[in-house]
This record gives C-alpha cells, structure tokens and sequence, in this order.
C-alpha cells in the first residue's frame, strides 16, 4: 500500500484506540444505523414498479393466476383482498398473453357462454345460456363505470306465447358495491338504468332496480305516482322556490313548503269528431221521379172540409211525385289518449317570509314569483300562500353562542396543546442537549486524562508552587488563629490537581514529556 493510506490507516487507528468504551459503543452503533440505511435505501431503489395484472378476479381465478406465476418465477403481490394481482411493470403484457394461452382468468358469463353450445341443445337450454349470457355482458359493462367494484344483473325475461294477447313486461335488477372510498352518484345509478333498459328489447326504465352492497334501493321511480314520486317532486319544487327565495331575502329568511298530490290511476280516453265537409261532392245520391196522366177526377188528393176530397192534380186527372237521397262526405277524426300515472293532479305551496329581511316586497310580489317558480296552475286547482312575519331568532342565537364559544374552547384547548407541545418539546431538547454536553465533556475527560501515578513522580519533576502567603490586607486573622504552613509535598499535590482542573490537556502534554525523559 502507499505510505499515505498507510498512515492514514495508522492515524485513524490510534483515534479509536483513544476512544472510551462510550465512544466506542455509540460509534458502533452509528455505523450499524448508517449501514441499515443504505440496504433500506438501496432495497427501495432497486425494487420494481408493481402494475396491475388482473382486478376483480375471483378466488378460483386469483388462485390459479398465482400457481402460474409461481411456476414463472414471477414476483407478485396480493391486493383489493386477493381480487386483484400486481406484478413489475415490464412484465404486465407478456404475462397477460402468457396467462391467455392458459385460458386464465376464465370468463364467467358474457357471451362466450354461446361459443361451447352444441347443435343438440333444446330450446330452454338456448334461452337460458342466451339469458346468462345478457346478464354477463351487462355485468361486465356495469363494472367498467367509475367508482363501481362489482355488479351483477338479473333479469326476468317473459316467454313469449302465441295464447296470449299481451305478454308481461320484462324486469331487471342490478346489485353494485361501490370501491373503498367511493359512492355511487345518481348520474351513475341512471346511466346503469338507461344502459340495462336499452340493452333488453321492450323493457322499460321503470322496471330497473338498482340496489348497493348496504340493501339501500338507489332507484326510484321519476314521477311514478307512489311517495317516493311525490316526495321527489316535492323537493324538486321546494328547491326551486327556496333557491329564488334566498337570492330575494337572503338565506335563512325564508320557509318553503309543498304539498303535492299524483295521480295514481292509468287512465284512456277515446273521442270522436264529425265535421261537414263543405264543397265535397256527395258519397252517394238517389232521385227517384213518378208521373201519372189521365181524364176524370185526379186519383189522391186531401180532405178539405166536410170532407170533401180536394185534388192535387189539374183537372185531367196528372199525378207526379219525386224523392231525392244524398250522402254528404264528413270528416272524423278519432283521438285515443293515456294518462300514465304520476301526472301532478293538485299542489299546493306555502311560504313564510321573514318581514325584516322582506320589509320592501309586498305580499302580492312575493305571491306572483312563487307562483310562477313552483309552476302554479290554478285551473288545475293549485293554491299559494305566502305569509310575512317577524322569525324567532333566539333559538339560532343560542346556537350561534354555543358555536361560537366551542370554537373558542377548540382554540383555547389547540392553542394549550400546542404550547405544551412546545415545552414538552423544549424540555427534551434541553434534556438531550445537557445529556450530549456531559457526553462530550466526559469524552473530553477521557482523552486528555491518562492513569497518572503520583507517588511515582519526584517532588523536584513537578513545578515547584508558589509559596502559599495569606492576604492580609482583606482578612486580618484573630489573634489567637496560627497560619499553618503546608508542607512541600501537599503544596506539589495541590498545585497538579489544581492545574489538572484549570488545563488538563496541558498537564497531561507535560506529564507525557516528563515520562519521555524519565524512560
């Protein structure tokens, strides 16, 4: 080796043979914690990026995904409770096309239910392996929305008869669970309404229920006439006019309530209309003539008075008579109507308005803006009141109050934990600063002090002390005190500890010349 790292080496051995055992431990213990740094750290850098391989998997599949790539010598992780594998980055693709030629993971439902149906299958085995293949597909499809985990689907598809006039609608329902985080929004649960209705041929979005993992219903029926329709439409209009209302008066000075009534009963109406047709030619026309000619007395004729027959031909007995029938063309017009149920058929809205925040509206004002918000018609029989009057506020004032001075108390409370988070904090940073100090300062002491005899030292070695003379000039001693001298030895004694205290490296440098020269 070079004579520098020589050295080098040299220099640093002789600094840890200075060291004291606490030294020496804390050291070992620094180069341990630096050294479980760096495998942390180095572990962490080289450690793959793990992406997705497969998700929503079930346990037969998840099971067997894990066996092959087990056999692979590929490193995986388990997550979402086993349903969803992760494996490195850079390997995602060719395990998926490695897996595939496997047939994993294996699809359950969806169409490829169809591809294994042989040419011998009956009927009902067709429609069933048709129906769980819809419902498949539909899973499948609902699962890709955001925020949905899994959904499956069942439907109840009628059979179709050639002895029956109407057939019976067909019916769905979805279950979804919503990811860990996440809810299902009413744009979600209709967009799985509209998707399920359009996908099954004459079913109607009414017959789709949708329900989440917790059994909540998460679909109700838009204006169809039961109370969760009235109560819907209610809050709708309610909304409406509570959102004008604040903008007017400023929220909270307003009190909105509706009361609507739906109809309940399907009803059909069928009318017919008759109209002349003007200027057509008729459908039909019949004239029929009859004439008569003879002499004497005139065949027919009325009773006159007395009666005496009286003639209606002339004299020479002629007869005629004609008869015209014609069929005029009309127009008709035929008109069916369905009312479905879940029309409004009455509402009524009430409103209270605080009079300070209204002071320069008048009632009238106030009645013709609800109205027109809450789409009043009054032919239909729909009523408004509106009503001004003063509002108890002291209720909301206690609350304020009570508000205001928990806030307070929080802050308070937040304000003594921080501060004794601070002392706290301080005092331990005081604690391991002192402790740090004395760690130091006996490191220190350590090095500078050496095993020193000195009964092995010679009087005539250590520098003589200076001659001890008491001041009197600050401290005249009692006539009866004696000064004691100390002796030489003593004196020596007292003067190496006393310099030891002041400079101990000092001491300790002459001390090593002194033992230099003696040997």
């Amino acid at each position: 080796m070079p004579a520098a790292v020589t050295g080098a080496f040299t220099r640093l051995k002789e600094r840890v043979g200075e060291f004291s055992l606490p030294q020496k431990t804390l050291a070992v213990i620094g180069i341990a914690a630096l050294v479980l740094g760096i495998v942390v750290a180095t572990s962490w850098a080289n450690r793959p990026t793990m992406s997705p391989l497969f998700s929503g998997l079930s346990g037969e599949d998840a099971s067997a995904v894990v066996d092959q790539l087990t056999a692979a010598g590929i490193t995986y992780e388990l997550t979402d409770g086993g349903a969803t594998v992760l494996v490195p980055a850079e390997s995602v693709y060719d395990q998926r096309i490695a897996l595939a030629a496997e047939g994993l993971p294996t699809e359950e439902g969806g169409y490829s239910l169809l591809d294994d149906m042989g040419m011998t299958s009956s009927d009902f085995q067709q429609q069933v392996s048709y129906q769980r293949a819809l419902e498949g597909e539909l899973a499948k499809t609902v699962r890709a929305l955001d925020g949905v985990s899994t959904a499956t689907v069942h439907l109840a598809l009628p059979e179709e008869s050639v002895f029956t006039e109407t057939a019976p609608e067909p019916t769905a329902s979805v279950f979804v669970q919503a990811e860990t985080g996440k809810t299902i929004d009413s744009g979600s649960v209709q967009a799985v309404v509209n998707l399920v209705s359009s996908a099954v041929a004459g079913m109607d979005p009414l017959n789709v229920s949708v329900v989440d993992s917790e059994g909540a219903v998460l679909t109700t029926s838009p204006g169809g006439g039961g109370p969760d329709g009235a109560t819907e439409y209610e809050e709708r209009v309610a909304g409406q006019v509570q959102t004008m209302l604040n903008r007017v008066v400023g929220a909270g000075n307003a009190v909105v309530s509706v009361n609507a009534e739906l109809g309940r009963d399907a009803t059909q109406r069928t009318s017919e209309t008759f109209t002349p047709a003007e200027g057509t030619p008729p459908l039909s026309e019949t004239r029929s003539t009859e004439e008569y000619q003879g002499g004497g007395q005139a065949v027919g004729g009325v009773l006159g008075p007395d009666n005496i027959a009286v003639p209606n031909g002339d004299g020479a007995g002629n007869y005629t008579r004609e008869d015209a029938t014609t069929n005029n063309a009309v127009n008709k017009v035929t008109e069916l109507t369905t009312v479905t149920p879940g029309g409004v058929t009455r509402q009524s809205v009430s409103v209270v308005v605080d009079s300070v925040a209204a002071a320069g509206i008048t009632v009238e004002e106030l009645e013709d803006i609800v109205a027109v918000a809450a789409g009043i018609d009054v032919e239909r029989g729909d009523q408004v009141a509106v009503a001004q009057m003063a509002f108890d506020t002291s209720t909301a004032d206690a609350a304020q109050q009570a508000l205001d001075a928990q806030a307070d108390a929080e802050a308070a409370a937040a304000a003594a934990a921080q501060r004794d988070a601070l002392i706290r904090g301080g005092l331990i940073a005081v604690v391991l600063l002192v402790v740090l100090l004395a760690i130091l300062r006996r490191a220190r002491r350590g090095r500078n002090r050496e095993d020193i005899d000195l009964g092995e030292l010679e009087v005539s070695q250590l520098p003589a002390p200076e001659p001890f003379e008491p001041d009197t000039s600050i401290l005249e001693p009692a006539p009866e005190m004696r000064v004691i001298e100390p002796d030489a030895t003593e004196a020596a004694r007292l003067g190496v500890v006393a310099m030891a205290d002041e400079d101990p490296s000092a001491v300790a440098d002459r001390l090593r010349q002194w033992m230099a020269v003696k040997q």
